[in-house]
């Protein structure tokens, strides 16, 4: 893959880098700030781009609008964003769908990444264009959310599944979190495709755009 960072601490920068690179790829660019990282993907037109939140000048919510940027402009670069904080009203932007095309999202917060190999999980979940979401970026999310209309129709089972698939969980893992079988899983998935109006289509991947219609403001 060809990536991007944005990160504004030197030394977790620089260790991404490392880390990407020892796993045989491309970090095109690692930036420090918000404007540098428009005009890297820009210059790079990368696969992906790992973003931070909080970066100069303000250490506010740069990086995650910078990133919502990033998905309106370029709906074929897939976005993971990496960050202490949840910011709800830029990450709903973020999460909302834009089109059958725009590629992978995720948002995972550092300090509950457990190792490595999770890390690595999440890119590529992401850059394959799935999600990959922290179970309380998604708690916070579905707090802050005003699409209750849709969310309302979803049996309690339904809901369960659908959080787990906002992590990015797959059938088989969550069968095995709820305790049910994969047949059970994949029934409730389809009954919330029909309750979403997310009807089969060649174009379009309906998993991803069940867990952004639930997460979207």
């Amino acid at each position: 893959m060809r990536i991007v960072i944005a990160e504004d601490a030197a030394v977790l920068r620089a260790g991404l880098a490392e880390l990407l690179v020892d796993r045989g790829h491309d970090v095109v660019a690692a930036v420090s700030d918000a404007d540098a990282l428009l005009a890297a993907v820009a210059a790079h037109r990368p696969d992906i781009a790992v973003v931070d939140v909080r970066m100069p000048p303000t250490h506010t919510d740069e990086g995650l609008r910078a990133a919502v940027a990033l998905r309106r402009d370029h709906p074929g670069l897939a976005v993971l964003v990496f960050s202490q904080y949840v910011e709800t009203s830029y990450a709903a932007q973020l999460l909302s769908p834009r089109s059958p095309a725009t590629a992978g999202v995720g948002y995972l917060l550092k300090d509950r990444v457990a190792d490595v190999a999770e890390f690595m999980d999440a890119l590529e979940r992401v850059a394959d264009g799935g999600t990959a979401l922290d179970p309380e970026v998604v708690r916070q999310l579905l707090g802050a959310s005003s699409r209750a209309s849709a969310i309302a129709t979803l049996t309690p089972r339904e809901h369960a599944v659908l959080a787990l698939m906002a992590e990015g969980r797959s059938n088989g893992a969550i069968a095995d979190r709820l305790v049910i079988t994969e047949r059970g899983v994949e029934k409730h998935v389809g009954n919330i495709f029909i309750k979403f109006d997310l009807p089969p289509s060649d174009a379009d991947h309906r998993r991803v755009l069940a867990v952004l219609r639930y997460l979207g403001p």
